[in-house]
């Protein structure tokens, strides 16, 4: 269902607001739209090993290859069909460009950044405080 025009311009409001705010954030988020397209391949490639774990897993079944009365290649097809979980799962978050390493002071006084050693959910708790505290 699409935006309505009302909202429209208030997503637009919100987004000019954001990227008056926090540039870096706005420009980070900007590079990993465009960068969607390695998520698609991975959301893909993790789609084609699945389904090749699938036909082993069943062919595994049906050409009765055992060892020690256990359907090694049925074994084998499961193995890949939780890797290609695995794959579409953890894959998609590693595609994210690489932090700059920026550590300068900004004009409105906030301190340099460490070298990351905080977490993401420390970081936008931080940041989150020192906005209601400017206001």
């Amino acid at each position: 269902m699409p935006l309505s025009e009302h909202e429209q311009r208030m997503l637009e409001q919100i987004e000019n607001a954001l990227y008056a705010e926090d540039p870096k954030f706005a420009s980070n988020v900007r590079r990993r739209r465009v960068r969607g397209g390695s998520t698609t391949r991975k959301r893909l490639q993790a789609a084609v090993l699945f389904v090749v774990g699938l036909l082993l897993l069943i062919g595994g079944l049906v050409v009765d290859v055992t060892v020690g009365g256990f359907p090694i290649l049925s074994l084998v097809g499961f193995l890949v069909m939780f890797a290609a979980g695995l794959i579409a799962l953890w894959g998609i978050g590693s595609s994210a460009p690489p932090a700059s390493g920026a550590t300068s002071e900004s004009s409105s006084g906030r301190r340099p950044r460490g070298n990351g050693s905080r977490s993401f959910s420390e970081r936008m708790e931080e940041r989150f405080n020192r906005r209601f505290e400017q206001e």
